[in-house]
């Protein structure tokens, strides 16, 4: 989906009366940092399009939005949700950085479970943790129960992950987005199956037990 300009005029619109949160990329054309940060803002865009609208204001241009954001180093991001600043950061991120910004305000995928909910489903043996990482990682630290089954094994060994034990398989990585991939190509192929929001970072961030060695 591609980054919409929006003006001081549009801006209300365009930003404050959207139903999906909204990324405001604030930059000017002499700004070289800005143009390092754009390619990153767009593939955001691409990425997320349907869940999160991408917008970019050029801040001498838009005096109004400059003032009212009080921009005094650009690049600048903000995230508004429900026509409200959620967050709002300044520099060249990173783009996993930015994904930590937006995510909370996300529509929820329905294939996502968070940390949380896995822990109850495991505890009431409604679920199968599917650990995606290398071998190395698997054996360092996993989830307790936990299978493995390498991303680069998962369409061949498609047909262990189906629940024919009616307990769902939650995929997880180290963080959201390979596991994410991974359970959208299998579900594409047929193959129902969720994710874990967050992977093992936030499981272990949220204090749930990992099994070592």
């Amino acid at each position: 989906m591609p980054v919409l300009e929006v003006n001081d005029a549009s801006f209300e619109t365009e930003v404050l009366g959207s139903d999906l949160p909204v990324l405001v990329d604030l930059y000017a054309d002499w700004c070289q940092p800005c143009k390092q940060l754009s390619p990153i803002v767009e593939q955001i865009s691409d990425e997320l399009s349907g869940k999160l609208k991408v917008v970019k204001v050029d801040v001498d241009r838009n005096p109004g939005i400059a003032q009212a954001f009080r921009v005094q180093s650009i690049p600048m991001l903000a995230v508004i949700a429900n026509g409200q600043v959620a967050n709002l950061q300044q520099g060249v991120l990173p783009k996993d950085a930015i994904l930590d910004m937006v995510r909370p305000f996300l529509p929820a995928d329905a294939a996502e479970v968070k940390p949380p909910e896995l822990a109850a489903l495991l505890q009431q043996r409604r679920a199968v943790p599917v650990d995606i990482r290398d071998a190395s990682s698997y054996s360092r630290t996993h989830i307790p129960g936990a299978v493995h089954v390498p991303r680069e094994e998962l369409k061949d060994r498609a047909a262990e992950l189906k629940p024919a034990d009616g307990r769902v398989r939650v995929l997880y990585h180290r963080s959201t987005d390979e596991a994410k991939e991974a359970a959208d190509e299998l579900r594409e192929a047929g193959v129902e199956v969720a994710f874990l929001d967050g992977g093992l970072l936030h499981w272990e961030a949220d204090g749930l037990e990992v099994e070592r060695g």
